[in-house]
């Protein structure tokens, strides 16, 4: 190879590389650099939006199962209350069983509460002692300064869904699973009182309890959500101010929601089974 044939050879290595490199600069994510783009990066459309419209979603599923988890964090010591079962978004009823914690004594297992969930009403069996076995207590949800999402030891599913509707920021953070689902995880911000104002006529009144009730109307959360829209799993964390010490209650609330469409009968009691005498404070 002569002197000239070699320098045009350079020349011409040179610029293909130069090419490449421009090529990579400028498609960066389609194939030389593998980041979040394509199938893995953020679905199109406004976070915000997208959490808000996260209530509507469920409704339009009509119903699930739920698993609920409160964990209460103060003074060092940590209390987690598990809940089950099933919610009708459409009629705003759910039914829960919820186990509480053993006591710190090292007493036996405690009794199962359950719950019945209703538009501005709470009614639990087995809650407080002097209550005859076979009756029901109801709670005015709206009366509540928490609007019952930590009163009854788990947070109505549909109240957590439109907690979402208070969303101020948000953002996308990925796609993972959720107990074999595929879902988008986002991270955000909720206010109670924007909340309250946007939410269903059930829950105005409870979510406006909260927003004066806890320590901060500012809910953080974290939610995953599959690829109709739906909740799969929701995480709030809430401070309030226990009427029996000065420090703010660290409570996070997490609600796993499947099986979608499942039959959800929930029957409210009856006005004869339901406690109208005082309740001992446990």
């Amino acid at each position: 190879m002569t002197r000239r044939r070699r320098q045009r050879h350079r020349r011409m290595r040179g610029g293909m590389a130069v090419a490449g490199v421009v090529w990579c600069v400028g498609f960066a994510g389609v194939g030389c650099a593998r980041g979040e783009a394509g199938s893995e990066g953020a679905p199109p459309g406004d976070p915000v939006r997208v959490l808000r419209g996260a209530a509507g979603a469920l409704v339009d599923a009509g119903s699930s199962k739920a698993r609920t988890s409160l964990e209460m964090a103060t003074g060092g010591t940590r209390v987690t209350i598990r809940g089950e079962g099933l919610y009708d978004y459409r009629k705003r009823l759910g039914r829960l069983k919820v186990l509480l914690p053993q006591d710190p004594a090292g007493a036996a297992a405690r009794r199962p509460i359950t719950e019945l969930l209703a538009p501005g009403a709470l009614f639990m069996k087995n809650r407080g002692a002097g209550v005859p076995a076979d009756k029901w207590v109801r709670v005015d949800t709206g009366t509540l300064s928490d609007g019952n999402l930590v009163t009854g030891g788990a947070t109505d599913p549909f109240a957590a869904a439109e907690v979402l509707l208070g969303t101020r920021s948000a953002t996308f953070v990925g796609r993972t699973e959720v107990a074999g689902a595929k879902v988008r995880h986002y991270r955000g911000t909720a206010d109670l009182a924007q909340a309250a104002r946007a939410a269903s006529d059930a829950n105005r009144a409870p979510l406006g309890a909260a927003a004066k009730g806890f320590a901060t109307a500012r809910v953080p959360f974290d939610v995953y959500l599959d690829d109709e829209g739906r909740i799969r799993k929701v995480r709030h964390r809430f401070s309030f101010v226990n009427g029996r010490q000065d420090e703010p209650v660290a409570v996070a609330s997490t609600t796993l929601l499947y099986d979608f469409g499942v039959p959800a009968d929930v029957r409210l009691p009856e006005a004869g089974d339901i406690y109208a005498g005082r309740i001992a404070e446990e």
